[in-house]
């Protein structure tokens, strides 16, 4: 049976209001687990993360984050997750750096429905290794909200960590279920969450697995994971983090002759990905001011190796998906 939002419920906006939902969620989950132990899968998405950060707030060492690093994040994403977890909540964190597991086995497969078959499934058995070590697991925390359950009258099933042993059966623990993304925002910033990690934009699960376009290679991985982190520091300094809805670099297979140090040599293109949307339908593209992408597209060919030309992706929803794999 599905999970309805009731007509009375306020929308989170403030943080008096947000302040009064944790408390009426930590008192709720208490209640709900006793003296028994969560699991969740901390992924560093915003979800997860308020997920984590709530049911810290509320029963403490008895939640187990597991964080499985599949070297397809972002640069500093894992390494955010530990500080802001492992360190400054003190969380009962589990870091599997599972790089060269998922790497290994993607090697050589170009086909974009593959590799994310791949990589979902590699995580579940994972977390499915990681959590037969534990013992003592009665629930299953999951950071599912509210636009979960409409679009598909359940749990999406990429919410679900499929794939646990049969012998623990355990019961989920939903805090934000009924919350729309904007309002679980507002939940983790009054939950004391960095501002980076709760307005972080979407991220597909595969991770840069779909933007290291056709067979991933740990050199044209690294060089994306680069020309990424300069594109997303540059939109920061410029005001346009917080304007723009999803922005990214894809490195496609291909390579153009480029000269570098007065010799020829051969590199791949970085392709900026820009767009606004309402509701991930439509997309249009955001005009990024033409000064900022000549100083972009420095910053990239002459700091990241392998990267000899930057392209600005131009095509909205529809024709174009927002993601190109």
């Amino acid at each position: 049976m599905s999970i309805v939002r009731p007509d009375s419920m306020e929308r989170i906006t403030t943080k008096a209001l947000a302040d009064a939902f944790i408390e009426e969620q930590v008192a709720a989950v208490r209640a709900q687990v006793g003296d028994k132990k969560v699991l969740l899968a901390l992924s560093g998405g915003v979800d997860s993360s308020v997920v984590a950060a709530l049911l810290i707030k509320a029963i403490g060492k008895q939640l187990v984050c597991v964080h499985v690093n599949h070297g397809l994040m972002r640069k500093g994403e894992s390494e955010q997750v530990i500080e802001v977890f492992g360190k400054e909540l003190d969380a009962n964190l589990i870091y599997v750096d599972a790089t060269d597991r998922f790497l290994d086995l993607l090697a050589g497969v170009s086909e974009p429905e593959k590799k994310r078959k791949i990589i979902g499934g590699e995580f579940i058995k994972v977390f499915d290794e990681e959590s037969s070590k534990l013992e003592g697991i009665s629930f299953l925390a999951q950071g599912t909200i509210y636009p979960d359950i409409l679009e598909s009258d359940g749990v999406k099933a990429h919410h679900n960590v499929g794939g646990l042993p049969e012998d623990m059966e355990m019961e989920l623990v939903e805090p934000v279920a009924l919350l729309y993304k904007d309002e679980v925002r507002v939940v983790g910033e009054a939950l004391g969450l960095p501002h980076a990690m709760v307005y972080r934009q979407p991220f597909p699960g595969p991770g840069l697995g779909v933007r290291c376009l056709g067979a991933i290679t740990r050199d044209r991985l690294a060089a994306l994971r680069e020309a990424d982190a300069i594109l997303r520091e540059e939109f920061d300094k410029n005001g346009l983090a917080g304007k723009v809805w999803q922005y990214f670099i894809a490195v496609p297979d291909v390579k153009s002759v480029g000269v570098r140090d007065g010799k020829r040599y051969e590199g791949w293109p970085a392709i900026i990905r820009a767009v606004n949307t309402s509701d991930a339908m439509t997309a249009t593209i955001e005009e990024i001011p033409y000064a900022l992408l000549h100083h972009i597209t420095d910053r990239i060919t002459h700091e990241v190796e392998g990267i000899n030309r930057v392209l600005y992706d131009l095509t909205p929803k529809p024709i174009g998906t927002i993601e190109w794999e």
